[in-house]
């Protein structure tokens, strides 16, 4: 009489090793997937927190990236239009409600001359849409020539996004550019100006400029990665439920062979 362990598993050798391959990504996938959900709820409490700490001045002094990283800023400037950068290929921060497909547009970068100081900040001023007839025409954006006074929170950097090969910045720089990415020492040493070591990400809303500041908060695609989660698990199970099953039919179909040769 066949024991359930050998009809299980001796006699099921590639079975098992198939179903425990299975098992073993399955779950090891899901928590890597949560241990993803759990890193984006400790970055969001981590900038919550930082951002309840005093608002820093661009104006007071000049502050290292360590000292006004993810905290909350305030500067007074005039814009450089000019000297503009739109960084292409950026889907909307939130998209409209109810919708799933995400909108390509613009992040645009400005530089503030700082008042009171010889300094420059660079600002991401928020979202516009591309046009889809014509992806070199940029969005039209109000800019408001005189001194000015904003609000936002200290990034090192704008976001980057996958590009094919090191772009070279130009030496003469006749108006705005469209880029991929930013680089904010590259346009210090194009500029020779003298710059922050970090960007400013405007977050006033309301303001009639033709830009979007609803910008997607740190915990956004948890929920993705929760799903994501469950799908793995799911087929973890579903692997060792099918070699469970399929081992318990053949123990018992031999168990009946058996009983009709006895």
């Amino acid at each position: 009489m066949n024991s359930l362990f050998t009809a299980l598993i001796a006699k099921r050798i590639v079975a098992t090793v198939s179903a425990l391959l299975v098992v073993a990504i399955g779950c090891s996938a899901g928590i890597w997937q949560l241990s993803r959900a759990e890193t984006k709820i400790a970055l969001a409490a981590n900038l919550l927190a930082r951002q309840k700490m005093p608002i820093l001045s661009a104006n007071a002094g000049p502050l290292t990236l360590e000292e006004a990283s993810e905290r909350r800023m305030i500067a007074r400037g005039q814009y450089i239009p000019e000297s503009a950068i739109w960084l292409d290929n950026r889907p909307r921060p939130i998209p409209p409600g109810g919708s799933t497909t995400a909108q390509s547009g613009f992040y645009l970068m400005m530089p503030l001359r700082l008042e009171g100081k010889d300094g420059i900040l660079w600002v991401n001023r928020g979202w516009a849409p591309r046009n889809n007839e014509n992806r070199e025409t940029l969005p039209p954006v109000q800019t408001p020539n005189k001194v000015v006074n904003i609000e936002g929170i200290v990034f090192a950097h704008p976001g980057r996004v996958f590009e094919l090969g090191s772009k070279k910045i130009a030496e003469a720089v006749s108006g705005p550019r469209i880029e991929q990415n930013f680089d904010l020492t590259a346009e210090g040493k194009l500029h020779s100006w003298n710059q922050a070591p970090f960007i400013l990400r405007e977050v006033e809303v309301g303001t009639e400029d033709g830009l979007l500041r609803d910008w997607a908060p740190l915990t956004s695609g948890v929920d993705r990665h929760y799903a994501y989660a469950f799908q793995w698990f799911a087929l973890a199970f579903a692997g060792f439920l099918f070699w469970l099953v399929t081992g318990l039919r053949q123990f018992k179909r031999r168990g009946f062979v058996n009983g009709d040769q006895g």
